[in-house]
């Protein structure tokens, strides 16, 4: 048994960016004179960005809009990516071998498009079929549109679906669109709840590994 889909977050998912956006946040602070914390950056990982953009703002004192702190944070980011991709381990694999096995693939993420396209310039082409981005909704994860929005474009249904996740945030969202959410947790801790299943990496794992995850 396969899924039907596979719909996977980004950030600290696929791809290990969250050093990235870390370091971004850290050199804002530095650049307005404002103090940040590890525990603040901890605090915005799986945020959608306009979150991240107010939390940032407030945090700072900065007089720049939310939507300009997302900008500015966007500019350091993309320009790591461009440098270099830090594959998460096994998750490069994995989204080639569903490829190979035919079962469509979304990227769901609460990034931004002009972020996800550099980072899509290092897979072949239409990996995945369908890419929702957090300026693609109105509701950001932890609300379940993201997923449900994946889902219908792919014609699936949710329940059939594995989603591939690493924060409370974007677990929860995926849970809460009807999915079966892998949980590999990165950087901050993941709590047990309905529907996750948890795995410490992505090294190994086969099609009809993730279809077995639907009759756990």
């Amino acid at each position: 048994m396969k899924p039907a889909a596979v719909l996977w977050d980004m950030d600290g998912t696929l791809v290990d960016t969250e050093p990235y956006w870390m370091a971004t946040e850290q050199a804002i602070a530095e650049r307005y004179g404002g103090t940040w914390t590890h525990q603040d950056a901890m605090h915005l990982v799986g945020n959608e960005l306009i979150v991240s953009g107010e939390y940032i703002k407030t945090k700072l004192g900065l007089a720049q809009s939310a939507e300009e702190v997302v900008e500015m944070l966007l500019d350091g980011v993309v320009a790591q990516v461009r440098h270099a991709v830090p594959w998460c381990p096994g998750a490069r694999e994995l989204l080639l071998a569903l490829h190979d096995a035919d079962v469509p693939c979304a990227l769901v993420t609460m990034s931004y498009q002009r972020f996800v396209a550099p980072i899509l310039e290092h897979l072949p082409p239409e990996m995945f079929r369908v890419i929702v981005t957090g300026d693609m909704v109105d509701n950001g994860k932890p609300h379940p549109e993201a997923y449900l929005t994946a889902a219908a474009a792919l014609g699936v249904d949710p329940a059939e679906c594995v989603a591939v996740e690493d924060s409370p945030t974007g677990a929860t969202s995926a849970a809460a669109a009807g999915c079966r959410v892998l949980v590999v947790p990165n950087h901050v801790p993941v709590p047990p709840g309905p529907g996750r299943v948890f795995r410490d990496t992505l090294e190994g794992i086969t099609p009809t590994q993730l279809g077995s995850l639907l009759r756990d």
